[in-house]
């Protein structure tokens, strides 16, 4: 692959979904937007892939989720009202997050499934390479994963998928990669993706997370796809179709810091563990240390 192959500076984040395991607050309030703190996870994610170079990001929404466009742009009242008490630490956080990403929202017209809502950015992305990431986790900035991704798919010109290992009795819960090794530390060659199978048929304890990068040519091939699983347009099957024609598949398997708000219990376990590492929220990590001397 030639050395000026185009690098990923695009992103799509599909956040479009009903959250129905966070319902009834996430009927007022996108699961996006719920906070670690005083910061939302979806900070968080635009952070990351502005971190890697992709800074022109395409959130794919649904009705009754525009406050997540809103939350990364001017509120002139807002500053306005802190300016006029002094609030100056406050003013730049709240500005913060209007310059980190150029955002661009799109509605994806009903929950068709993943590759679907992908496919919605066709037209903002047009047939450059983009990195996709899920709107429920993250991963540690320093760990530098989706910089890596981006990187090896400007190498292969083809699919990066991102893996983690999980115990052998837990695969049947996710997609998990068959893989050949590479000559590369924790880069892997995909060689098909099943979809939640058996233990017993698992082809590896590889499983995928939420971070793609992927060429613009899947767009016609997300057009074409049927609908699988559930009834709904997979980016799996999408992928699959690609690689069975040829289409290069790589992974890397991840071993850094990674946070998931997919769930609540995921959610909670994230929002506790961030905040005992702030210095700006004094006396919770003792109070933390008492309360957790009360449970059984």
């Amino acid at each position: 692959m030639s050395a000026t192959a185009p690098r990923a500076t695009k992103a799509v984040i599909p956040a479009a979904g009903f959250a129905t395991r966070f319902l009834p607050v996430t009927k007022a309030i996108p699961k996006e937007l719920l906070p670690i703190v005083d910061k939302p996870v979806l900070q968080y994610i635009v952070e990351e892939a502005a971190a890697a170079g992709a800074d022109d990001v395409t959130l794919v929404t649904a009705p009754g989720k525009d406050a997540m466009i809103d939350y990364f742009d001017a509120r002139a009242d807002l500053d306005n009202a802190l300016k006029a008490k002094g609030k100056d630490a406050m003013l730049a956080k709240v500005k913060a997050p209007e310059s980190i990403a150029e955002m661009t929202a799109i509605r994806q017209g009903g929950a068709k499934g993943l590759g679907h809502a992908v496919g919605r950015a066709a037209g903002h992305v047009g047939d450059e390479p983009f990195a996709v990431l899920l709107g429920d986790e993250w991963c540690h900035l320093d760990d530098k994963l989706l910089p890596r991704m981006i990187d090896l798919q400007a190498e292969t010109g083809g699919i990066v998928l991102a893996l983690i290992e999980v115990p052998e009795d837990q695969v049947s819960r996710y997609g998990v990669a068959a893989v050949r090794p590479t000559d590369a530390e924790d880069v892997v060659e995909v060689t098909g993706l099943v979809e939640k199978p058996a233990v017993e048929d698992a082809p590896s304890n590889l499983i995928l997370i939420g971070r793609y990068v992927l060429p613009g040519a899947i767009f016609p091939v997300l057009e074409e796809t049927e609908p699988g699983s559930g009834g709904e347009i997979q980016l799996t099957d999408a992928m699959e179709t690609m690689r069975a024609k040829g289409t290069p598949v790589h992974a890397v398997v991840f071993r850094g810091r990674r946070y998931d708000t997919g769930e609540p219990v995921a959610y909670l376990q994230t929002l506790v563990e961030l905040a005992t590492q702030r210095d700006d929220l004094p006396g919770f990590n003792a109070w933390l240390r008492e309360f957790s001397a009360t449970l059984d």
